[in-house]
């Protein structure tokens, strides 16, 4: 493939790119699984994290073992789901400024990852350019600026960013963000394609795991959770401890009726890597079935959660604000959407937010944000479903029957609550079209 190239296919028609889901993975690869050449260790990460720190012990005015262990923290808080080792990320990387204050393009670009993975995204793309400044032959860096851009809606900077990445180094971290460009302009099949070239870059057990995830999301997002079921379990064969596979697997056996095994992995999974996410995900579920009161549990984790991201730096913005439009507060989501829309004005958060404005009764207001939700063409079942809603509200029906059946065309299985609305909405305006 002639990596220079490779966006131009979609240089007129896309307008955002960034990692997957993607602000909650880095601009590296993910923390490394076992080596398929020894026996696995419990932690890798957790083993380099002490490694470090016993070094440090000897050597502590190493500027860049504390560039290093800071970025180790950010990404341990990703794995572990705790918010409480971004404070010890910002002081390592803060020790290593301390220690080089000039020059220190790691420290920089350490601290533009913790940025970004604390939603605060203006402040990691400012930090993102001062390291490229310093190191602009550094391909990570520019995967960081990648997505900063693209959370701050600047997707044309996003996409050259990518571009200058895959000049730099076409890798697994360079093509699943150019996967995303393909994805939001609405081409799932070359997204696959760009997906499977990152697998076969891959070379950790975590890595091909990753690419395995994606490609499972890809196939779960277009309505085959037969398939997805299928890149999930590859994936688990290469490395089991990966933490989103789990999520995967359930919300496919779900989707495919396996009730038991369902509800048996989503327990699992809220126990062992409870992202905000993915514990209201198991709760919609266990509430689509019946399981009220064990759904409330979820609901109520999510509740302290949120505070426990909040008290550590970490402002959410689309989970709590489709949680409480879709759970009874809407005063709430349009207070979490206000917020979310100033720091995070990305496509993601523009349906979020139309969403809240539409729980709260603002529907010419949401109309508008849905629409900017949808406009770079990304094929979205849960966007064309809120623009659906949001059209039948202000009586626009032949608009509202044209996104609803869009939205269970693309994926009949987008969310166990909302689906069955989406038929019954359906059904009263008189059927798919």
């Amino acid at each position: 493939m002639a990596t220079v190239a490779v966006l131009a296919v979609v240089v007129g028609v896309v307008v955002g790119v960034v990692v997957g889901v993607a602000v909650n993975q880095d601009d590296s690869a993910p923390a490394p699984g076992p080596s398929a050449e020894g026996p696995p260790t419990a932690d890798p990460l957790g083993a380099d994290i002490a490694g470090i720190q016993a070094q440090l012990k000897i050597t502590p005015n190493n500027a860049d073992s504390w560039a290093t262990l800071g970025l180790d923290y950010v990404q341990e808080a990703k794995n572990t789901v705790n918010p409480m080792y971004y404070p010890k990320a910002d002081g390592a990387l803060a020790r290593s400024l301390q220690i080089a204050p000039t020059g220190n393009a790691a420290a920089l670009a350490g601290q533009a990852a913790l940025r970004a993975a604390q939603h605060r995204f203006a402040d990691s793309l400012a930090l993102a350019q001062q390291a490229r400044a310093l190191d602009p032959q550094n391909s990570t860096i520019y995967g960081t600026l990648a997505d900063a851009y693209t959370q701050l809606g600047r997707y044309d900077d996003a996409r050259d960013a990518v571009q200058q990445m895959l000049n730099l180094h076409p890798g697994t971290p360079a093509y699943t963000r150019a996967e995303y460009v393909y994805e939001l302009a609405g081409q799932p099949d070359q997204a696959r394609d760009l997906m499977n070239q990152a697998l076969a870059e891959a070379t950790t057990p975590a890595d091909i795991a990753f690419c395995r995830y994606y490609l499972a999301e890809l196939a779960f997002t277009g309505g085959d959770p037969t398939e997805a079921l299928h890149q999930i379990q590859l994936g688990t064969q290469v490395d089991p401890r990966y933490p989103d596979l789990l999520e995967g697997q359930a919300k496919a056996e779900a989707a495919l009726g396996q009730e038991a095994a369902a509800v048996a992995d989503y327990a699992q999974l809220v126990a062992s890597v409870p992202q905000p996410q993915y514990v209201i995900e198991a709760g919609e579920y266990l509430q689509s079935i019946g399981h009220v009161a064990e759904a409330q549990q979820d609901y109520t984790l999510f509740d302290a959660e949120n505070t426990l991201f909040t008290s550590n730096g970490v402002q959410l913005d689309t989970d709590p604000t489709l949680f409480y439009a879709d759970h009874g507060d809407p005063a709430k989501a349009l207070a979490a959407g206000e917020a979310g829309i100033r720091i995070r004005p990305f496509l993601e958060m523009d349906d979020a937010y139309a969403w809240a404005l539409h729980a709260n009764g603002r529907d010419a207001d949401a109309l508008t944000w849905s629409n900017k939700a949808l406009a770079t063409g990304m094929r979205n079942a849960l966007f064309a479903f809120h623009r659906g809603m949001i059209e039948n509200a202000l009586g626009q029906k032949d608009a509202a029957r044209t996104d609803l059946t869009t939205a269970l065309a693309i994926n009949p299985h987008f969310n166990p609550l909302q689906v069955p609305v989406a038929r019954a909405a359906l059904a009263q305006l008189g059927g798919p079209r």
